[in-house]
């Protein structure tokens, strides 16, 4: 690594070429005397906080020439009005430190370069997540700061065993990761591949922040649907699950923790299961667990007992389509597959003062009339309704399109093969689970694969917090 040169001239002249100090309208510098000697500051307007460094550039300049350290160490360790001090003598770091927001010092006559740790950063207020509400319990989330993000998690855990160990990737961007665990409950050996693949990582820049991280770090069996992580908004799930043991990836400009390692039991938990007492908690969880099984075999199995009506048990008869098909049920069921992400989208990118009319608009346009112009069923439209209201009882985005995309294909294979295409789908549903591994390489389905009964238990039923009383 490239040291600091000894002249503080030549230390100036190679930072305003490499910071472009007369191009880049926001990258500030000053010469300023203190005590007797020459000083350049520098800094990126917007970064600092303007109360400390006003306060700091008066104490600068009115240091006297017999107060003024003789080194960096001195100046450092008993001179300066800030408390967030380090010295740097090679330039990566250096730069690696501006371009995070520090304020650097250099001083004629010093061998290092002084960084102050003046920083401040544009944030929005933790408010409670638009996606991971819940009916009671902490309404703040996580922003796109990482610090603020590590404080929420700090007040929860107030343990000297909770390590947050700063790391950083990408070549270009030097994006923060913050890798957080409790010292005394972290799989070893999980923690020692997770710092390990991110210190190995070789990308120019994590665009995407998490998802891009992510992708980096699980990067077998791509085709598998499943998600292999678990994201959470929330501080306080965030905060349980290190307690439990796991490991918590936060990344800068990111406003959701990653959660290793993920099971399909992770995935389907929320925190509202905790928020209640025990019979509440599982059966909201139990639920959950039914309407995403149902989300999958509904409509292929509407579409295989429309082949073969004979197998309708009796009592069951008013499933049967009461009129006429103009358009093959499969057919039916991927249109409207379609125009329910098609209608996700436009809500996403609708402004919020149109998005009430539009809905309206919508459910008139593609509910009733769409079933009296012919297209549709209202059979076909009741259940698809239901598929996609349920999609929306738990928050994990990837987990859901899992299942359509499988749900999508099993109805294509019932439509061709009929009884053998509806248990290949199945099969292929439940090959999907038992093939997916977590980042540590185990079962995506443990406890329940390999069979844990105590802990399975735990799992399906919300039991009560340890120490309560009996």
């Amino acid at each position: 690594m490239q040291k600091i040169y000894q002249s503080m001239e030549d230390n100036k002249r190679y930072l305003d070429e490499r910071l472009g100090t007369g191009k880049n309208f926001d990258v500030i510098s000053r010469m300023i005397e203190m005590g007797g000697k020459k000083a350049c500051i520098y800094f990126i307007d917007g970064f600092c906080k303007d109360d400390v460094m006003q306060k700091m550039l008066q104490y600068f300049i009115e240091l006297k020439e017999e107060d003024m350290p003789s080194d960096a160490e001195a100046m450092a360790g008993k001179h300066m009005p800030y408390g967030e001090i380090d010295l740097a003598d090679e330039w990566e770091q250096v730069l690696y430190a501006f371009f995070s927001g520090v304020f650097l010092l250099l001083v004629d006559g010093y061998e290092k370069i002084i960084l102050i740790d003046a920083r401040t950063y544009p944030a929005r207020s933790v408010d409670e997540p638009d996606k991971d509400k819940v009916m009671r319990g902490s309404k703040d989330g996580f922003v796109e700061t990482i610090v603020f993000n590590t404080a929420l998690i700090r007040r929860r855990i107030r343990s000297d065993e909770l390590r947050m160990e700063m790391l950083s990737a990408g070549k270009s961007s030097k994006t923060d990761i913050v890798v957080c665990y409790m010292g005394d409950r972290v799989d070893r050996k999980l923690l020692g591949l997770v710092k390990e693949r991110i210190q190995r990582l070789q990308v120019d820049a994590l665009t995407m922040n998490q998802e891009s991280l992510a992708e980096c770090l699980y990067k077998h069996k791509w085709y598998n649907p499943f998600p292999k992580f678990k994201y959470t908004e929330r501080p306080d799930a965030a905060a349980a699950q290190i307690l439990e043991g796991s490991v918590v990836v936060l990344v800068d400009n990111s406003p959701s923790a990653m959660i290793l390692p993920t099971t399909v039991f992770d995935v389907l938990e929320e925190a509202d299961d905790y928020y209640f007492p025990p019979i509440t908690g599982t059966y909201l969880r139990m639920s959950r667990f039914l309407i995403a099984i149902l989300t999958f075999f509904i409509t292929p199995t509407f579409l295989l007992l429309m082949g073969h009506r004979e197998w309708i048990p009796a009592g069951f008869e008013f499933i049967i389509l009461k009129d006429a098909e103009n358009i093959p049920l499969i057919w039916q069921f991927l249109l409207l597959e379609l125009a329910i992400d098609g209608l996700r989208l436009a809500a996403v990118n609708t402004p919020n003062m149109l998005s009430t009319p539009l809905s309206v608009m919508a459910a008139l346009v593609l509910g009733e009339f769409s079933v009296n112009s012919g297209w549709f069923n209202s059979e076909v439209m009741l259940y698809m309704a239901f598929v996609a209201i349920a999609n929306y009882t738990q928050s994990n985005y990837e987990l859901g399109y899992a299942f359509k995309f499988l749900r999508i294909l099993t109805l294509i294979l019932t439509s061709i093969f009929g009884l053998g295409g509806y248990i290949a789908g199945c099969l292929i549903l439940v090959v999907s689970l038992v093939c997916n591994k977590t980042i540590s390489g185990n079962s995506y389905l443990y406890p329940l694969f390999p069979l844990n009964i105590k802990k399975l238990s735990k799992r399906i039923f919300r039991m009560r917090l340890p120490g309560a009383q009996k």
